[in-house]
């Protein structure tokens, strides 16, 4: 029989990366979506190894709703469950707090109710952040770290890293928390500030738009690739035991730095085409994240392999390509 594997968020980034990566182990994979998701299927469609896969099924249901959680759980009995629905937005979070904190944070405490409530011996994945540091109090960021959450989004993500290690700790769960830094790739949301740049520079040069309006420039970021950090989910579900583990290169670099090299890849100077608009800043920032990763390498045997330079020149030959067949 093949392992069973729910996933919450299963049509974003990570949760298309990760459902590849359990196919291709032999998974049966059970995805979460809300009837008002748009895109419906997200990047499953756009995978060949995804779509139209007969290992995959896809359930209506909400972290906002228990019983729909309860009942789901029930019927597909997964060994492993991976939660990585949120409202991931940290701007928005600021206009949207309650629903945030709704969804990111209470939702998991209504997810891991279940399993609990339901016995289910499955072993759970909570995608924290590394907004949770927020204002930092050292560098590098490790699991020893005190968090200093500075967005509502930030706030509900300490919640829910809280409420599952209580779970481990009260009742024996198996969960663990992979404390993710920036994690990008072709299939990131163009809400997130390197998608957003990287479709503008492909629209740059078409000469479909002329400007590209940014926030705080100087923010600096460990940013990684999206398709590497999914395997560090999964194995931490393969730990005999759960456990939280910072995820990241170990590399910090800035949003400029982003601009410069994204710019340069398609010959234009990104001087002349970008714009500091005071809208896009955050009512609170968060300037510096670089992460600790060793306990990660250590135990869990993960090592980034792609650079910051070869990310943005991916991100950005995806997005022209993607223009020109469009």
């Amino acid at each position: 029989m093949a392992k069973k594997a729910l996933i919450t968020g299963i049509t974003g980034q990570d949760g298309s990366y990760l459902t590849e990566l359990l196919l291709s182990k032999g998974y049966e994979v059970h995805g979460i979506v809300r009837r008002t998701a748009a895109p419906y299927r997200g990047y499953l469609d756009r995978a060949p190894s995804t779509a139209g896969s007969k290992q995959i099924f896809l359930h209506h249901g909400d972290l906002a709703d228990a019983g729909s959680l309860i009942r789901l759980l029930e019927k597909i009995r997964p060994e492993e469950v991976y939660n990585l629905g949120a409202q991931s937005d940290v701007r928005i979070s600021f206009d949207i707090p309650g629903y945030t904190a709704d969804v990111t944070a209470t939702g998991v405490a209504r997810l891991l109710e279940a399993i609990h409530q339901l016995g289910l011996p499955a072993r759970f994945y909570q995608a924290s952040s590394s907004e949770m540091f927020g204002k930092v109090r050292e560098i590098p960021q490790s699991e020893l770290t005190p968090f200093h959450p500075r967005s509502p989004y930030a706030v509900a993500k300490v919640y829910a890293y809280w409420i599952a290690v209580n779970y481990r700790e009260s009742y024996g769960l198996h969960t663990s928390n992979g404390i993710l830094f920036n994690h990008e790739s072709p299939r990131r949301g163009e809400n997130f500030v390197t998608r957003k740049i990287t479709t503008a520079v492909a629209r740059i040069k078409a000469g479909q738009q002329d400007k590209l309006f940014m926030g705080n420039i100087e923010a600096k970021r460990d940013w990684g690739y999206a398709k590497e950090y999914v395997e560090a989910m999964w194995l931490m579900l393969q730990q005999p035991a759960g456990d939280d583990y910072v995820v990241a290169t170990g590399e910090t670099h800035s949003v400029r730095e982003f601009l410069e090299l994204a710019f340069d890849r398609v010959g234009l100077d990104w001087q002349k085409h970008v714009e500091i608009d005071p809208k896009f800043y955050r009512p609170a920032e968060v300037e510096q994240l670089i992460g600790n990763a060793d306990k990660a390498h250590k135990k869990l045997n993960w090592s980034p392999k792609t650079k910051f330079a070869d990310l943005v020149r991916l991100m950005v030959d995806a997005d022209m390509e993607l223009l020109n067949k469009s």
